[in-house]
């Protein structure tokens, strides 16, 4: 069986997480959730395998997405990264070198072509 990669989701808002965690496996894809920042470095301290990060900007906590995405580059430098945002696009000189940018609302088949290029 063809390993199944793994994506850290990470989504302050209940129902868009849930949805978010849905379409990422119906993608073929393992999922582990996050509440915020904080909680997502603390899987990552303990989670082996994260292949992807999947952020939302806003988030509450001490730091938002993007924070978290400096943090992720700079300690699991080979985890990929995808941020998401219905408020804020970010300039591509804001993200990480190989960071990819998807607007909410998004669509699974969006969400698919990010994943698959990230993980190609």
């Amino acid at each position: 069986m063809a390993h199944k990669f793994l994506v850290l989701i990470v989504e302050d808002e209940f129902l868009i997480r849930l949805s978010a965690a849905e379409m990422v496996r119906e993608l073929g894809f393992e999922v582990v959730e996050a509440v915020d920042a904080d909680h997502a470095i603390e899987l990552l301290e303990t989670t082996a395998d994260v292949a992807i990060v999947f952020t939302d900007i806003q988030m509450p906590g001490s730091m938002d997405g993007l924070g978290l995405l400096a943090i992720v580059r700079n300690r699991w430098p080979p985890i990929a990264l995808l941020v998401t945002s219905g408020q804020v696009e970010p300039a591509v000189e804001d993200l990480p070198a190989g960071a990819r940018f998807l607007a909410k609302p998004y669509v699974q088949g969006q969400l698919g072509q990010h994943l698959h290029a990230l993980t190609g």
